[in-house]
């Protein structure tokens, strides 16, 4: 691979996609309240950038170069909120609404590891709901939506992100893992 023509490129390629996956994932942080986790990201970001950003500049005349660049960024993206999906770092809220007695729900979601609060309320279509609040962790996420969409398809749910959860509440009570297996796809 002693190609200036090809190495040149290549090399832009993957800088870019390392960097722009790692820009991705520190944004998706900084929005999430991991300072420290994003500090250290953009570190060894800008180090990067600064690399494949100087290799385009400097040889403005390399037209596979700077598309390299171009195309580096949309991989990048694309990777960097694949992996940011796998590590999942952080809580979500899930509301559950359900016009009928959500008393089983809510027993199998407990055996399931998750605490829930139910609340009362009425809707538009129909007279009565519940209202059934669970903070999951993101790691959790897909299979209770499988388990919901599987066993329950006709509820509605919403998920959004928690940027800070107490710490003296336990939120879920089933099997843990460590947030460095998970950065890491466990």
């Amino acid at each position: 691979m002693d190609n200036p023509e090809i190495l040149l490129p290549l090399i832009i390629l993957v800088a870019r996609i390392i960097e722009t996956s790692m820009e991705t994932i520190r944004t998706v942080y900084i929005a999430r309240g991991h300072t420290y986790l994003a500090a250290g990201i953009g570190v060894v970001k800008v180090g990067i950038w600064l690399l494949s950003t100087g290799l385009v500049l400097t040889n403005l005349q390399n037209i596979p170069g700077i598309l390299a660049y171009i195309a580096g960024y949309g991989i990048g993206t694309l990777l960097g909120m694949h992996i940011e999906n796998r590590i999942s770092i952080g809580n979500v809220l899930v509301r559950i609404i359900s016009p009928r007695d959500p008393a089983p729900l809510v027993e199998t979601l407990g055996e399931m590891g998750y605490g829930i609060t139910r609340v009362e309320g009425t809707g538009r279509f129909s007279p009565n709901v519940s209202v059934l609040l669970l903070i999951a962790p993101r790691k959790e996420l897909e299979n209770l939506i499988t388990f919901l969409k599987q066993n329950e398809p006709d509820l509605l749910f919403t998920v959004e992100d928690i940027r800070k959860v107490s710490e003296e509440g336990r939120i879920f009570h089933g099997k843990h893992t460590r947030w460095i297996s998970r950065f890491f796809g466990g």
